[in-house]
């Protein structure tokens, strides 16, 4: 092993110095970039395969001891697994394919003090083979895609890879042309034996994933990295089948914004490759850089993004993550390149992400509605109490809107003031009617018909507590804010045009908001 590690290292000290005399003969790369502006070596790209072992035998899709048959949740054996939607692709435009990518990655120790201030200083330390896989979304026609290839480290809090930020932000993909880019990143996804449910890869489909192999999370930074170069500056096998990339976004929810942030801190400034990072739902701190059996390189519970780089990051909280994930103490002023939206009204996961995104092909006005439901995620997930359904999803894509903005124009996102809090208490302040003041403003807070907590379900309950509360209002309470319907359309009109124009809200998805108010029946909910 420790030969390896040595291995790799030199051959990427030799990279390095090719990388830098190419710089010097002007050569370009296969970002459409000159090279006269990359100063950061490459990461090593990945031996991409095509998946000719479609799987989908006998033991396909059965988990929990035969239990649950996946078939019956929305997974067609014979395609790629992961928490995605009821419909196929091509009803919105788009094709799915899905690659295994296989190299050796590193993993990565300390060289100096992991201060709070995230500017942190690592060196490669072990190597270890690996082969893992990647889903890809494009656009069925090539003129459709806008150049920016999203890249999503798959959540695995599960047990699964799951794709909340492809699912909040895929009707955004789909109207704009955005490329997205699932990572098998971590070991729990394809190995198993980690998360809530453990439905990893091999687990669902041994036939189809049987010979992948992950190494263990201390190598999970170079694998994502190595995923993201297959599809920016691909040899051999192109996973993107000939578009063209512009820019490239690194995108995280929850845990995986845990190890974006410590990605963005330690790994970010060695390599030459993402141009934005959009970071959601994040703690106080990070993800350690190493863990066991690899050394044990745990970060301060409490980590700021760093802002002496030039990528832009945006970093999208909800009334979850500020005292329940403790991400109040790693608040920071908005920088040159840094921005903090905590959007009121919202949970660390909801009813959207869960029931309606899976259905929602971006067309629909009834996806404003707030429902109260506590049937989270049939049949894995039912709350004592009917969970989230606020706006984060409709802010998420404004949020990746303005990162992509800001990357290809370089205007800056739109800051947000902070979500009001009793600093002595450690508590919310909220309004007469019980949402929280403060923080980035939506159609669903300034036009409410419901109180939309990011807390409030009983503690104990599996994942629960990540999901919130929605508390409808009564047809009385209904009738003080809004006397005629007339007044409720009014209201939502000046509310979303405001949220359009604050840059926390897309005109289409205002468009749709507006229609469902006029077709809505306020007195029934």
């Amino acid at each position: 092993m420790a030969y390896l590690a040595q291995h790799v290292r030199i051959s990427r000290s030799v990279m390095a110095l090719t990388s830098l005399l190419f710089l010097a003969i002007g050569c370009s790369d296969g970002n459409n970039n000159s090279t006269f502006e990359i100063l950061k070596p490459q990461p090593p790209n990945p031996v991409v395969e095509e998946v000719t072992v479609l799987g989908g035998g006998p033991a396909c899709c059965k988990i929990f001891g035969g239990v649950i048959d996946l078939r019956d949740q929305n997974y067609t054996p014979g395609t790629a697994f992961y928490s995605g939607l009821a419909f196929d692709a091509s009803e919105v435009g788009y094709r799915e394919t899905e690659f295994f990518i296989a190299g050796t990655a590193t993993s990565y120790v300390a060289t100096d003090e992991l201060k709070e201030d995230g500017v942190w200083s690592v060196q490669e330390a072990d190597a270890a083979e690996y082969r893992t896989r990647i889903v890809v979304r494009r656009p069925i026609d090539p003129e459709k895609f806008n150049g920016t290839v999203v890249v999503e480290w798959f959540n695995v809090s599960g047990g699964l890879d799951a794709a909340p930020d492809f699912l909040a932000l895929h009707t955004e993909f789909e109207r704009e042309g955005y490329v997205w880019v699932g990572v098998s990143a971590q070991s729990v996804g394809v190995e198993g034996g980690g998360g809530a449910f453990d439905i990893s890869l091999k687990i669902v489909d041994s036939v189809r994933y049987g010979t992948l192999n992950h190494p263990g999370d201390s190598f999970s930074y170079d694998i994502f990295s190595q995923a993201a170069q297959a599809v920016l500056r691909p040899q051999g096998i192109d996973p993107l089948e000939g578009l063209s990339v512009e820019r490239i976004l690194a995108v995280g929810q929850s845990q995986s914004a845990f190890r974006l942030v410590t990605y963005f801190n330690a790994v970010n400034p060695m390599i030459d490759l993402f141009d934005g990072f959009f970071i959601q739902s994040r703690s106080g701190g990070g993800a350690s850089i190493s863990q066991e059996p690899q050394a044990s390189v745990p970060v301060p519970t409490v980590v700021l993004i760093r802002t002496d780089t030039d990528e832009p990051v945006i970093t999208l909280q909800s009334e979850t993550d500020v005292f329940q994930l403790n991400s109040v103490t790693s608040r920071q002023s908005d920088s040159t390149n840094t921005r903090i939206w905590e959007v009121a009204g919202t949970a660390h996961s909801d009813i959207y992400t869960t029931l309606k995104s899976p259905e929602d092909i971006g067309t629909e006005p009834l996806i404003a509605d707030i429902i109260s439901e506590a049937e989270v995620r049939p049949p894995f997930i039912t709350c004592s109490i009917p969970a989230n359904d606020g706006p984060m999803h409709f802010v998420a894509k404004a949020a990746l809107h303005a990162l992509d903005r800001w990357v290809r124009d370089g205007e800056p996102a739109p800051s947000a003031p902070f979500l009001s809090i009793d600093e002595v208490e450690n508590t919310f302040i909220y309004d007469e009617l019980g949402n929280v003041e403060g923080g980035v403003r939506s159609t669903h807070v300034e036009v409410p018909v419901a109180i939309l907590h990011g807390e409030g379900q009983p503690r104990g309950d599996s994942f629960c507590n990540l999901f919130g509360t929605t508390e409808l209002f009564d047809s009385a309470q209904m009738a003080v804010l809004y006397p005629d319907k007339q007044a409720y359309i009014d209201a939502m009109e000046a509310a979303s045009q405001q949220a359009v124009s604050e840059g926390f809200l897309l005109e289409k998805d205002a468009r749709l908001i507006r229609a469902r108010s006029v077709t809505s029946d306020i007195a029934v909910y």
